[in-house]
């Protein structure tokens, strides 16, 4: 073997070892399950309601914390339900940590949901859940910086609010990282909790 070949393979294992090593450092990184947000990462559009007891919520003063917020209403027959039990679920499955996310959803029928019973109805599936609501118009600002869709439909069971069911993940510092569409798996959304909380 000639002193070419010799290092033509030295460079060769030395080009596979650092991909190696660069795949292992930078892996996690990449390694969510939720859709990502692109780099860098945007700031959660800023937004103030009054909650159930009469105090002001604003989603800046949960800095520190993961927010899963989820835009639905106390009368949704299936999605919003399904969701809130299975945020419920993953809260229950990273244990200790859960002290560390709130839940937040955002009405999208303040014909009907005062914050009085969407803190009652998201109450029922944690009661550390917090359920907010709000006049049209506070709310329709909130609904056009998420990109939501809203829609009232009459149907023969009565009026249904066709609605954007994706979970927002708010990282500790306010900023969207990932979200998540309906019937997302629990164990997509536990992974990633435990990767942000790490």
């Amino acid at each position: 073997m000639n002193n070419k070949t010799l290092r033509t393979g030295i460079i060769v294992i030395f080009v596979i070892i650092l991909a190696v090593v660069a795949n292992l450092l930078f892996a996690g990184q990449s390694g969510f399950r939720g859709t990502a947000y692109n780099e860098p990462y945007p700031l959660a559009p800023y937004f103030e309601l009054t909650d159930s007891n009469g105090d002001l919520f604003r989603l800046s003063d949960q800095r520190g914390k993961i927010v899963l917020l989820f835009f639905g209403y106390t009368s949704c027959p299936d999605v919003c339900p399904t969701t809130l039990a299975e945020l419920n679920l993953a809260l229950k499955e990273i244990g200790g940590k859960a002290s560390s996310v709130q839940v937040v959803l955002v009405s999208v029928d303040p014909d009907r949901d005062t914050p009085q019973r969407v803190q009652e109805y998201v109450s029922r599936f944690n009661p550390s859940f917090i359920g907010l609501s709000g006049t049209t118009t506070e709310l329709q600002n909130i609904w056009t910086d998420y990109d939501i869709f809203r829609e009232i439909v009459q149907s023969d069971s009565g009026i249904i609010v066709n609605h954007t069911a994706r979970t927002i993940l708010i990282d500790n510092d306010v900023k969207m990282r990932l979200s998540y569409g309906f019937g997302t798996p629990v164990d997509d959304i536990v992974h990633d909790l435990e990767l942000i909380l790490k």
